[in-house]
């Protein structure tokens, strides 16, 4: 199933699945709408550009994570998050954690329902994962890097070694196959890692193009994960300007969207 577009009362527009809704978590792929940041950051900011000599005042940024889990049923949850390395790194986290600095990964998983969970993107793929009982979720970073280190499939494992029953997952607004020109390299790793089956394609200029949420969708599959337990997204961060911040269409200076998601109590 597609995931559903939502605007709360607040004005703030967030994606869900229909399938981690129904089994009762919150969760929401954030999109630009809804915020107080204002210039290249408008609206509904919650990140800044790593090296960007612009950035966004942090208060707004804060008070933006506040409008979207109010508006996700999220509030008064420890937010955590991770630095994002476009790498394989899965962690484990708790309310109990005290750490000062994130941890440097990609994925993170609780089964604390105090704890919410937070990546963040603009063009990557956000991805969800939640046991069949709502009681342990992921959360997922995966640009073309982490989809060919693993970090998909490293998470689904993660996520079984404490409960080998079935997962269903989200996959969030990314950029489109149309607008992800890659050069050969990314070409070939792909083509080295899905072999037959790599969702690659060449433009009329033969530059070659990726598609991420199919290649992250047939992870999930390799993963176990039937077709049917997956959502996913027709959205596409780099066309649809007025929902979604893009690093590539904004060379660098932009906004972040943000996939957050609790476990069940």
């Amino acid at each position: 199933m597609l995931l559903e577009r939502v605007k709360a009362a607040g004005g703030v527009v967030f994606y869900i699945s229909p399938l981690l809704q129904g089994i009762g978590v919150a969760h929401a792929f954030s999109t630009r709408i809804g915020g107080v940041s204002v210039g290249a950051f408008a609206s509904l900011n919650l990140g800044n550009p790593c090296g960007c000599a612009i950035q966004d005042d942090v208060r707004a940024i804060r008070d933006n994570y506040g409008r979207l889990t109010e508006a996700a049923g999220l509030s008064g949850r420890r937010l955590e998050r991770v630095k994002q390395v476009h790498g394989s790194r899965v962690v484990c986290v708790g309310y109990a954690d005290d750490r000062g600095e994130p941890l440097a990964a990609d994925a993170m998983i609780a089964d604390d329902p105090a704890c919410m969970l937070s990546v963040r993107v603009a063009d990557c793929v956000p991805i969800l994962l939640s046991s069949a009982d709502g009681r342990r979720v992921a959360a997922v970073h995966a640009g073309w890097r982490g989809v060919v280190s693993g970090v998909v499939a490293g998470a689904v494992a993660e996520m079984r070694a404490a409960d080998s029953g079935a997962i269903i997952a989200a996959i969030g607004p990314c950029i489109s196959m149309e607008a992800f020109e890659v050069g050969e390299e990314v070409v070939h790793a792909f083509l080295r890692l899905f072999g037959d089956k790599a969702p690659v394609t060449r433009d009329a200029t033969g530059k070659g193009h990726v598609d991420l949420r199919e290649a992250v969708r047939l992870q999930l599959l390799g993963a176990g994960i039937s077709a049917q337990r997956i959502d996913t997204c027709d959205r596409c961060t780099h066309r649809d300007e007025g929902e979604f911040f893009s690093h590539r269409r904004e060379k660098g200076v932009t906004g972040r969207m943000a996939a957050v998601v609790s476990a069940r109590a």
